[in-house]
């Protein structure tokens, strides 16, 4: 990273106290489009220039910025089997780390110093975290991973560290000091529940306000800590290993391949013509053999590279459960209702397509005939009530529609 101080636009925002946050659904920025959440860049330059290659720091990113949960919100979330929160604490030069969820009569007091809440994917619990996730899907749904809600106290912060992810950290509340390096040396501190450099030489350092933002790529080393209590929202950005995709991909071609579907994938290995050995511990040649004929076998073309990566990359958390509606409309009233409100994606819902096939929660469907309506659905996550009119008489969308909502995919009502 360069010497030279980052791309600084937009005005410092003064902290003020927060005020209730807003819902309403806020669209990502136009590829083209100038932004004041990009400092004045459009998404395509900050894509260009800084994505994946340098920091930038954007006063006055979100003016007027709110955290989407108060502090009382997000201690009863810690407190949920559904969320995942951890706590981290400093205390006489040492480091501590609790995994949630946290009864709220657990949690330190506000007034002690040095300790810091975060809780993960808070968009997929609030509709104000979804609505502030959102706004940056100017980045591929396929790469955003999640909001988490940093809240410190005074002091508190989860020592110097490297992401291996893309990530914007939102001040929403407060101050936090933030110190970065593109230091080489990623050493991590022996013997620690937390992965803290050994060497950190922070070459950079700023005071971030509310609605002030710092972007950084992959592992750049930074360290965040709060000056009085703070709130800080992190967009995170999924980062899957090649271990990672490979694999998962052999697995699917494993459950789904023309071997695995016919009798010889059921064939047990025989060896009629195995000699006696001497050395009973070595590897048997055939058996070798025998595996390399399996593999040469194995067949894959683009179209199952998409429909891994569709179902893989859009397979909801393990620990993710949807609520369907406890008195679910009937398909009329349905309609009727969703004419007039229009129809929502849940937040916990992950919707994405390729050229032929479309993957919802982890699901691979053929995309429909009158496909349209499901690419407005999937790229803006809505439809408003004006449009479904206009949608509704194609009785296959509706019917796919209801039968969403019936599972607590969709919910009616394009806004909260």
């Amino acid at each position: 990273m360069p010497k030279r101080p980052l791309y600084h636009r937009g005005g410092t925002a003064a902290p003020s106290a927060p005020s209730a946050p807003s819902a309403k659904p806020l669209c990502p920025p136009a590829p083209d489009a100038p932004t004041p959440l990009l400092g004045g860049l459009t998404p395509s330059q900050f894509m260009r220039q800084y994505w994946q290659k340098r920091p930038l720091l954007i006063r006055g990113a979100v003016p007027d910025i709110a955290p989407p949960l108060s502090r009382e919100a997000l201690f009863e979330l810690a407190a949920s089997e559904d969320a995942e929160s951890r706590l981290v604490s400093h205390a006489r030069g040492r480091w501590h780390l609790e995994h949630g969820p946290f009864a709220l009569d657990t949690l330190p007091s506000v007034k002690r110093r040095e300790w810091t809440l975060l809780v993960q994917g808070v968009d997929l619990h609030d509709d104000h975290a979804r609505a502030l996730l959102d706004r940056f899907r100017f980045v591929p749904d396929a790469r955003l991973d999640d909001l988490m809600i940093s809240y410190a106290t005074d002091g508190g912060g989860v020592g110097p560290h490297f992401d291996s992810y893309d990530v914007f950290l939102l001040q929403v509340h407060g101050q936090r000091r933030w110190r970065i390096a593109s230091q080489r040396d990623l050493t991590l501190k022996p013997g620690l529940p937390l992965k803290v450099l050994q060497h950190f030489e922070p070459e950079q350092e700023w005071v971030l306000e509310p609605g002030d933002m710092l972007y950084l790529p992959p592992h750049i080393a930074h360290d965040g800590v709060a000056i009085g209590e703070c709130m800080t929202c992190s967009i995170g950005f999924r980062a899957p290993s090649a271990n990672e995709l490979l694999g998962q991909f052999l697995y699917y071609l494993a459950e789904r391949s023309d071997l695995a579907r016919s009798r010889a994938g059921e064939r047990l290995y025989r060896d009629p013509q195995q000699a006696a050995v001497a050395h009973p511990a070595a590897l048997p040649s055939a058996l070798v053999a025998e595996l390399g004929a399996i593999l040469a076998r194995v067949r894959w073309t683009e179209r199952d590279l998409v429909s891994f990566l569709g179902s893989y990359l859009s397979e909801p958390k393990s620990h993710v459960v949807f609520d369907a509606p406890d008195r679910p409309l009937g398909e009329a009233a349905f309609i009727r209702r969703a004419q007039s409100v229009g129809v929502r994606l849940a937040n916990k819902t992950s919707l994405l397509y390729g050229t032929r096939t479309y993957f919802i929660n982890g699901e691979q469907s053929q995309l429909p005939r009158r496909r349209k309506w499901l690419f407005e659905l999937a790229d803006a996550r809505r439809i408003e009530g004006k449009r479904f009119v206009t949608l509704s008489p194609d009785s296959s969308m509706t019917a796919l529609l209801h039968e969403w909502y019936c599972a607590g995919w969709v919910r009616v009502g394009a806004s909260s």
